[in-house]
C-alpha cells in the first residue's frame, strides 16, 4: 500500500492511497489540471482512479471535485452530511447523483482490494470523517481537520504502519497573527484544527515499535512553518510519557503545493 500527498495545506488538499490494483484519492481540493499533474509524477492518471473519498465539504477539500467527477465519472464516497454540503456549494456545480456513494463512520467497505473504514471526527463541517485503509496486515490512516481528539480517536488509530496527521498551526503564531479574532477562536476551538503541540501529544499515544512513517499535513501557510511543525512534534514525543524519543521514527512534513515522498508499507 502506498500513500502520497499531492498537496496538503489550507489552499488545497489531495492525497493518493493505493496499490498495484486499486487507486484512490482522498479529497480533491486542487484543480483537475494540478491533480492530473500530481498523479503523473507517480505514473498514474485520473483515468486510473477508482474512487474519490471526501472528508468534508470545505472548499480546500472539494475545489476540483465537480470538474473531475463530471469529466471522469469517478465514484464519490462521503457521509450524507458531506454530500449535502457539496450540493450546497455552488462553485462545485452540478454532478450526477449516481456517482455518490454514502458512507457511515465505523462501517468499513471495500473499493477494489482496499478496505476503507471512515472515522468520525470533530470539525466545523457537516458530518466530517477521517479515513483508515487496510490491505491484509497493512494499515494507513489520514486524519486531518479535527479540532480535538479523544480516547475514541486514540483507540481507533492504534497499530498503524503509516499515519498522516494534521499539524495545522503554531498556537503563538496564530494568536499574534493577523487573522480576525473570530477566525482565531474557530481554529483554536474543539471543532477547528490541531496545533503542532496537540498533534505531537496525539502522536505520542499512537507510537509503536513497528510504525513505518509519520507525515504531518494540512499546515497553515499563515500560522505555521514546516520546520517548526517538525521540531515541535518531535519535542512533544520526546517529553511525553512514552518510551520513545522524537528521533526514533521517520517524521516527514507534506508539502503545501507539491507532491511529497511516497510512503509505502
Amino acid at each position: 500500500m502506498r500513500l502520497v500527498s499531492l498537496a496538503s495545506g489550507s489552499s488545497g488538499n489531495c492525497i493518493y492511497v493505493g496499490n498495484d490494483d486499486t487507486h484512490l484519492l482522498v479529497d480533491v481540493g486542487l484543480s483537475g489540471k494540478k491533480t492530473e499533474a500530481g498523479l503523473n509524477q507517480i505514473d498514474l492518471t485520473l483515468s486510473d482512479i477508482d474512487g474519490i473519498l471526501i472528508t468534508h465539504e470545505h472548499i480546500d477539500h472539494i475545489g476540483g471535485l465537480g470538474v473531475i467527477a463530471r469529466k471522469y465519472g469517478i465514484p464519490i464516497y462521503a457521509s450524507r452530511g458531506t454530500f449535502e454540503g457539496i450540493r450546497n456549494t455552488k462553485s462545485v456545480g452540478e454532478m450526477d447523483p449516481s456517482l455518490f456513494r454514502p458512507v457511515e463512520a465505523e462501517l468499513p467497505f471495500l473499493i477494489g482490494n482496499l478496505e476503507v473504514d471512515p472515522l468520525s471526527i470533530k470539525h466545523d463541517a457537516r458530518e466530517p470523517v477521517a479515513y483508515r485503509f487496510y490491505e491484509n496486515e497493512k494499515k494507513a490512516a489520514i486524519v486531518t481537520d479535527l479540532g480535538c481528539y479523544d480516547q475514541h480517536i486514540v483507540d481507533a488509530l492504534q497499530g498503524f504502519d503509516i499515519l498522516f496527521l494534521e499539524a495545522n498551526h503554531d498556537i503563538h503564531m496564530l494568536q499574534v497573527g493577523r487573522y480576525p479574532y473570530l477566525l482565531k477562536q474557530r481554529i483554536l476551538g474543539d471543532k477547528g484544527h490541531l496545533s503542532n503541540e496537540s498533534c505531537g501529544k496525539l502522536l505520542s499515544r499512537l507510537l509503536h515499535d513497528n510504525i513505518r512513517y509519520i507525515q504531518l499535513g494540512h499546515l497553515s501557510h499563515e500560522n505555521n512553518m514546516p520546520e517548526l511543525a517538525y521540531e515541535t512534534v518531535k519535542l512533544e514525543v520526546t517529553f511525553s510519557e512514552n518510551p520513545y524519543d522524537g528521533n526514533d521514527f521517520p517524521i516527514y512534513v507534506a508539502k503545501r503545493d507539491e507532491v511529497s515522498r511516497i510512503l509505502e508499507c
